[in-house]
């Protein structure tokens, strides 16, 4: 499946997405793919800044631990705290329903050093 040309990417699977002022970031579909069936999700920062590599999370599937990984450098201003209680939803819609972190970036231009959908689809 092709990822979204609407967002970048990491290689560690994460998608960064411009919505205004914000970047929303969650994991693609091909993460969800290789995890199979996600049980729970743990954010380690729902406040705070964040420099591109540090760790905002965790995501537990029945094959493995993974951490969840920010790009950009920036101050976290909102979670989606309903895939704690849910974290089925980003099996089924990692790309909308399933966002994880939304972050108002330090350089907005930041996210666009990151991988395009056709980079990240040929390193995936």
């Amino acid at each position: 499946m092709a990822s979204k040309t609407d967002r970048t990417y990491l290689e560690s699977h994460e998608w960064h997405k411009v919505e205004g002022d914000l970047v929303v970031i969650g994991i693609s579909q091909h993460a969800v793919d290789e995890l199979s069936d996600i049980t729970f999700i743990e954010y380690g920062k729902e406040s705070g800044t964040l420099s591109a590599g540090d760790t905002f999370g965790e995501i537990e599937s029945v094959k493995a631990t993974s951490e969840l990984y920010c790009g950009i450098d920036g101050e976290v201003v909102e979670v989606n705290n309903e895939l704690i209680d849910s974290p089925q939803t980003v099996n089924d819609d990692p790309w909308d329903k399933g966002w994880m972190i939304k972050v108002k970036p330090s350089n907005p231009d930041q996210v666009k050093s990151l991988l395009s959908a056709e980079d990240y689809d040929a390193k995936s």
